[in-house]
């Protein structure tokens, strides 16, 4: 980590401009000023002391965060299992919106929030089923005694291999798929009673 370290964090600095650096943050906290606003006053000089002073805080939790991602295996794990999902959600995201290379075409907000949630609805979708797929194969005995631990956690919902993203597609409204779908309860009425797991005791100081 040598070529990495190329000098101590200025501490002093920090101490120096403390109360600086919280002001600007209550501030934008309590949005009496915004973050572009504070930023433009900042970084319009370079040497300005409490700017330099915030980018010593953001090495020092640079410096902190590297020194537990190295010593922690877990922590390790863990941020690879996140960038694994963000990989496949934006391999699946390519997949589904392949057309014009999954750029949004349009500069109007509301059509671009409409393309984003469309997106959202159509890899739910397709999680939806492939859990459903997933579910049935694993159900079978066979699978038990050759699926480990370790097998069963790198099992994931999010793959598109089976799917058919353009081309000639034939859709049949009265065909179903052969999932085994749970059963799922229906939205309550007024009329209806609560099941007796349900039901909470209340002490007569509450009611």
């Amino acid at each position: 980590m040598t070529p990495a370290l190329t000098r101590p964090i200025r501490w002093e600095l920090i101490t120096q401009q403390y109360d600086q650096m919280i002001k600007y943050a209550i501030a934008i906290r309590a949005r009496t000023a915004s973050t572009e606003a504070i930023l433009r006053r900042l970084t319009r000089n370079a040497s300005h002391p409490t700017y330099a002073a915030t980018l010593e805080v953001g090495r020092a939790q640079k410096t902190t965060f590297m020194a537990r991602y190295l010593r922690l295996r877990d922590l390790q794990r863990e941020i690879e299992e996140g960038q694994n999902v963000m990989e496949s959600s934006n391999g699946a995201n390519s997949v589904i919106a392949y057309g014009k290379g999954g750029e949004i075409a349009s500069n109007r907000r509301d059509e671009q929030e409409m393309f984003v949630l469309c997106l959202r609805i159509l890899q739910s979708a397709l999680v939806y089923v492939n859990t459903l797929m997933l579910q049935d194969i694993l159900d079978e005995p066979e699978w038990a005694d050759l699926l480990t631990p370790a097998d069963l956690r790198g099992l994931t919902p999010l793959f598109w291999s089976h799917v058919r993203p353009y081309g000639e597609v034939n859709l049949d409204m009265a065909a179903r798929l052969d999932l085994a779908v749970a059963t799922v309860p229906g939205p309550r009425t007024a009329g209806d009673r609560a099941p007796a797991e349900d039901v909470w005791a209340v002490s007569p100081s509450e009611r």
